[in-house]
């Protein structure tokens, strides 16, 4: 023991707030050296203080210290704990024993929750409260004794006479996950949806989300967090399911429609009878193509009763005589036409 421990001792039943120094010493297993530190701790932002300069005086800057400190110790403890584990299955564990209703559950065990001071109120409504003061202690100690008290206090009063290591470590209580896994065993579709977003009295949000199954309502959870609301969401719609046959009729009835209606065509066939789009047949062509055969026509009959300007200016010509129906008469006539236009 410490000589200013021995000294505390000494000096305990003088001091005006002993019986907060014994509870405070019940519950860490040793005496505070610093009081205001641990009083600040155990107090909520419910209280609205202020000290002389204006600034609030409430545990919140205790909380966030205490939480890296509780991390930080934590996962010592596990690492070594837990020898050749890897860091998936670390992590996992080591976020169990942080989470905020283990904590809750941790400050009522060891009697924190009935020093916390707030206005009375906000116990009913904040879920948090309790976990919160629980890691402003962490860091009250941290600051009055260091790094190795607050190990210590985690390692004799919490892991090893509340907390089962090994039990923490092989429970799920992901609720969300295994409604999640359930779901794609199955092949069913999973939503949350969010119900309500509002404030308590304490101007802390609250989310109320339900599960949705293939379209089907499920149970509802509220929070103050949506993580926390869907977990809930997901632990009572997991025990709906359970004990509801008709609920998981109706889920697997609608997941029959949907498919069913995925499996019908979603378009008629093409019609393979239909005109080609890169087929071009215009008048403009079909004019062309017959100015062209019927000059060619005309060209190898041989007549001379049209001019180029009659060939290239009308289709509508029909070619009556060829070289097969010229009689000789007609040749004789064309060439002697031919004869007496030169001479004159």
């Amino acid at each position: 023991m410490l000589i200013k421990d021995i000294v505390d001792r000494v000096k305990l039943p003088f001091r005006k707030e002993k019986e907060l120094y014994y509870s405070l010493e019940k519950i860490t297993g040793f005496l505070p050296h610093n009081i205001e530190l641990y009083k600040q701790a155990l107090m909520h932002k419910s209280l609205a203080l202020r000290s002389e300069n204006g600034k609030f005086i409430n545990n919140e800057r205790l909380e966030f210290l205490g939480d890296a400190i509780l991390g930080a110790i934590v996962g010592d403890i596990v690492y070594k704990h837990f020898e050749g584990k890897r860091e998936g299955f670390l992590t996992n564990t080591r976020s169990k024993i942080v989470q905020r209703d283990t904590l809750n559950r941790l400050a009522n065990e060891i009697g924190l929750s009935q020093l916390i001071i707030s206005n009375g109120h906000a116990s009913t409504h904040n879920s948090y409260m309790e976990g919160n003061a629980f890691e402003a202690l962490l860091g009250a100690i941290y600051l009055d004794r260091g790094y190795s008290s607050c190990k210590l206090f985690m390692q004799k009063k919490i892991l090893s006479h509340i907390i089962n290591i090994d039990k923490v470590a092989y429970k799920e209580v992901n609720f969300k996950s295994k409604l999640i896994e359930w779901c794609q065993k199955n092949k069913i579709s999973l939503d949350f949806e969010l119900v309500e977003e509002k404030r308590d009295d304490n101007n802390s949000p609250v989310f109320t989300y339900r599960a949705i199954i293939e379209g089907q309502p499920g149970e509802k959870g509220t929070g103050y967090s949506k993580k926390e609301s869907q977990q809930q969401a997901s632990k009572l719609t997991l025990q709906h399911l359970k004990r509801k046959p008709k609920f998981i009729e109706s889920i697997f009835l609608a997941k029959t429609q949907r498919t069913k209606m995925e499996e019908q065509p979603i378009e008629s066939v093409p019609n393979i009878d239909s005109k080609m789009d890169f087929i071009i047949n215009t008048e403009k062509e079909i004019d062309v193509q017959t100015k062209e055969s019927n000059k060619k026509e005309i060209l190898e009959s041989g007549s001379t009763k049209f001019s180029d300007e009659d060939i290239n200016s009308s289709n509508e010509i029909k070619v009556k005589t060829t070289k097969k129906t010229l009689s000789k008469e007609d040749i004789i006539a064309a060439a002697e036409v031919a004869a007496f236009s030169k001479e004159a």
